[in-house]
């Protein structure tokens, strides 16, 4: 499944869908948002997580999404269930967004 980007008018829909949802935060002058980017497209493409939507949402520009998420530090990850916020957390590191990711696939 690719990545969707989403802004704030988009936002509150998609994470009310029912279908569990990652969103990564990040900005365009954010160095370890760019390098994450490649790792979470692949992510997104990993059989494992196939019931999971991914959402990327430029912090900067969508203060209602990041707002939700608490979003504090960037790369921020934030995973919602039928409009919930189950976790978030601000990490460059794969295996977190991995086990985050675990929690709500399948």
């Amino acid at each position: 499944m690719a990545v969707t980007a989403v802004h704030d008018e988009q936002f509150q829909q998609h994470i009310e869908s029912g279908r569990p949802i990652i969103v990564k935060y990040y900005a365009d002058w954010c160095g370890s948002c760019k390098l994450f980017a490649p790792k979470f497209t692949r992510l997104s493409n990993d059989e494992r997580f196939q019931s999971v939507e991914f959402l990327e949402v430029n912090a900067e520009i969508c203060p209602v999404a990041r707002q939700t998420a608490g979003v504090d530090n960037l790369p921020f990850f934030a995973i919602f269930k039928n409009g919930n916020l189950i976790e978030g957390t601000a990490t460059a590191k794969e295996d977190t967004v991995v086990a985050m990711l675990q929690k709500v696939s399948g």
